[in-house]
C-alpha cells in the first residue's frame, strides 16, 4: 500500500510522535508511508516514514487553540494558510494513496478545517479514491458544544471508512471523554495503545536512584518544574532531574539551574529517557498520551500532574484511570506544592509496580492490520 499520514501538532508533540511511530509500523510492514507534518519542526528523527514532509508551520498561541501563530511568531494570514493547503493538495495528487489518514480531525483541529475538508474532497476526485482514516488518542477534549460532536459525527459519516481509537477499549473506551452517537458507534476500530517497542535499561544505569522530571516536548511545564525545584532543596535523600523540552528549553534550564539545590540539576530533554526510567527512583511528569506509555512500560514509580491550562481535561481524565494502579499516583497543578509533591513521590515509591501486559501497546501493529484489511491489501508481518 501507500499509505499518506497528516498530522498537525500545535502545542506539545505527542500528535507527531504518534504519527511517526505509526508511519514506523506501516513502513516495517513492507508499505510506502508518508507523513505531512504541519506543526512546528521539532528534533525528532523522522525515520518512522518514506517521505517526511513539512508543510508551512503553525502553532497555536499558548492554549488558545483559536489562533494560529506561524513561523515567524505572526498570527498565520490567509496566503499562508493556503500556501499549506495547496502543498497538501499538490502533494495528495502525487502519491495517490491508497489509505489517507488525518491526526484527529474531525474529532479536533476544527481550526484547520478548510484545509482538511479541501484534502478530503481532493481525495474524492482521485482516479482511485483512497479509503481514509480518522486517527485518535484514547482521551479527546469533550466537546464544549453538542454542535462539535454532530460535525464529527457527519464528516465521518460522509468522508471516512473508519476511526481508529489508539487505546484498549477496557481501560479507556473513546465515550469517557466524547458523547460516542449510535452513527458513529460501528465505525470505531480500537487498535490498542500506540507505543514504540519498550527501551531498553540504560547501559550506564543513567538515571539510576533519581526523580526524573518532565513536561513532554512543548514550552509548557515551568510552574512544574518550579515547583520540583522547591521540592528537591526539602529531599536529602533523592537526586533530581530535569529534562526540559520545548524552544525556549536553553533559556528555561538556565533559570532553573540558577540558585539550584546541590541535589537538582536542569537539562535539555534527551533522547535515552525511556531507558533512564528503568533505574530512576520516580518518575514526575504530565500525563500526555505518549508520556503516560512511556511509564507503564516500565515499573518506574510515577506521579502524574496533568496538564490542565486553558480549561484542558484531556490528561485529567487519562491520570485518574492510571491512578488506579498501584505505584501511580495523580496530583492537580492547583494541589501541587514542594509538601504534596515529596508525599505523592513517596507514596507511589511505597507501592511496587508490574509492567503492563506488553500486548496493549500494540496498537501500531494492529493499525496496519485494520487499514490493510479496509484496503483489501496484504501486508508484511
Amino acid at each position: 500500500m501507500k499509505v499518506m499520514i497528516v498530522v498537525t501538532h500545535l502545542l506539545g508533540t505527542g500528535h507527531l510522535t504518534r504519527a511517526l511511530t505509526l508511519g514506523g509500523a506501516f513502513q516495517d510492514a513492507g508499505h510506502r508511508t508518508v507523513i505531512v507534518s504541519g506543526g512546528m519542526p521539532t528534533a525528532h528523527k523522522h525515520t518512522g516514514a518514506s517521505v517526511f514532509v513539512q508543510l508551512p508551520p503553525v502553532r497555536s498561541d499558548g492554549t488558545d487553540f483559536t489562533r494560529l501563530i506561524d513561523d515567524k511568531g505572526a498570527v498565520a494570514t490567509d496566503v499562508y494558510r493556503t500556501a499549506r493547503q495547496n502543498q497538501l493538495n499538490s502533494l495528495l495528487r502525487q502519491e495517490q494513496p491508497d489509505a489517507l489518514i488525518t491526526e484527529l480531525f474531525p474529532f479536533g483541529r476544527r481550526i484547520l478545517k478548510g484545509e482538511f475538508l479541501s484534502l478530503l474532497e481532493h481525495a474524492k476526485t482521485l482516479p482511485k479514491p483512497p479509503k481514509v482514516f480518522s486517527s485518535i488518542r484514547d482521551i479527546l477534549a469533550p466537546p464544549s458544544k453538542a454542535s462539535k460532536a454532530t460535525f464529527a459525527d457527519i464528516t465521518v459519516a460522509a468522508l471516512y471508512d473508519a476511526v481508529l481509537v489508539h487505546a484498549d477499549r477496557n481501560m479507556t473506551p473513546l465515550n469517557l471523554s466524547w458523547p460516542v452517537s449510535e452513527r458513529l458507534e460501528p465505525t470505531l476500530r480500537y487498535t490498542g495503545f500506540v507505543a514504540p517497542p519498550p527501551a531498553p535499561p540504560h547501559p550506564d544505569h543513567l538515571g539510576a536512584g533519581e526523580v526524573l522530571v518532565t513536561a513532554g516536548g512543548g514550552d509548557v511545564g515551568m510552574a512544574l518544574f518550579n515547583c520540583a525545584k522547591a521540592a528537591a532543596a526539602q529531599d536529602d535523600a533523592r537526586q533530581w532531574r530535569l529534562l526540559v523540552g520545548g524552544q525556549h528549553a536553553t533559556e528555561h534550564c538556565e533559570l532553573l539551574n540558577r540558585d539550584a539545590p546541590a541535589n537538582m540539576r536542569a537539562e535539555r530533554a534527551r533522547p535515552d529517557f525511556r531507558s533512564m526510567l528503568h533505574h530512576a527512583a520516580a518518575s514526575v511528569s504530565m500525563c500526555g498520551y505518549n508520556t503516560a506509555l512511556d511509564l507503564l512500560q516500565t515499573t518506574c514509580p510515577a506521579v502524574f500532574v496533568p496538564f490542565d491550562e486553558g480549561n484542558e481535561v484531556e490528561q485529567g481524565i487519562r491520570a485518574q484511570a492510571l491512578a488506579r494502579q498501584p505505584g501511580i499516583e495523580m496530583l492537580r497543578s492547583s494541589e501541587i506544592t514542594a509538601g504534596t509533591l515529596l508525599t505523592a513521590i513517596n507514596l507511589a515509591i511505597s507501592v511496587p509496580r508490574e509492567v503492563a501486559d506488553g500486548a496493549f501497546a500494540q496498537g501500531a501493529q494492529r493499525t496496519v492490520e485494520i487499514v490493510a484489511e479496509v484496503c483489501g491489501a496484504s501486508h508484511a508481518g
